[in-house]
């Protein structure tokens, strides 16, 4: 082994640190979206209104969880020493990601009109989707980072922790967004 990849190498312990460290924080984060939730719960007269276009969310919905499908995929290729594979499916990722964003901006486009921030279901919509689409811009990032970095033959079997850590963060933004979406659509 060269030294150079030795020294970039984790031990067990503390790749068992840096898990513990990462679930923690997906702990934290996902305390964060429960109390958004909750707070379209308790805010009385938030009914869904009829203008919201449940075609688009539906859709961003479905790009969401494809995207999933393919940091999944990821993380797999890269654990079998497929680097063009993994890749392939970072940069996938990371379009869908786009396509998302780019879905909550039109659908912000229509709710400044139907639903403003001033009124009570705005002020749920715009914060959860405001919310979560930090985090997605966020993942989207450090997707990048990992697709960078595995341009220049950083990972491979056995060493892959930046690209596990990234595709559980992403796993994490595509769950929150599977609350959201009922929270906002489906809950009258």
């Amino acid at each position: 082994m060269h030294p150079a990849e030795a020294a970039g190498r984790l031990s067990a312990h503390e790749l068992q640190n840096a898990r513990l460290g990462l679930w923690l924080f997906i702990v934290s984060e996902a305390a964060l979206f429960s109390a958004f939730i909750a707070a379209r719960y308790l805010n009385l007269g938030t009914s869904r209104p009829e203008e919201l276009n449940q075609l688009l969310g539906l859709g961003i919905t479905g790009v969401l969880l494809l995207s999933s499908l393919t940091a999944y995929r990821a993380e797999t290729c890269i654990a079998h020493g497929d680097r063009p594979g993994f890749l392939r499916n970072v940069l996938w990722t990371v379009l869908l990601a786009g396509v998302f964003l780019v879905g909550v901006v039109v659908e912000w486009g229509e709710g400044f009109h139907y639903f403003p921030p001033s009124t009570r279901y705005g002020t749920s919509f715009f914060s959860l989707t405001g919310l979560h689409g930090l985090h997605v811009l966020s993942g989207a990032v450090l997707l990048l980072g990992i697709y960078l970095h595995g341009r220049r033959g950083r990972y491979g079997p056995g060493e892959y922790w930046p690209v596990e850590g990234v595709v559980k963060y992403w796993h994490f933004v595509d769950v929150a967004w599977v609350f959201i979406y009922p929270t906002l659509y489906l809950v009258g």
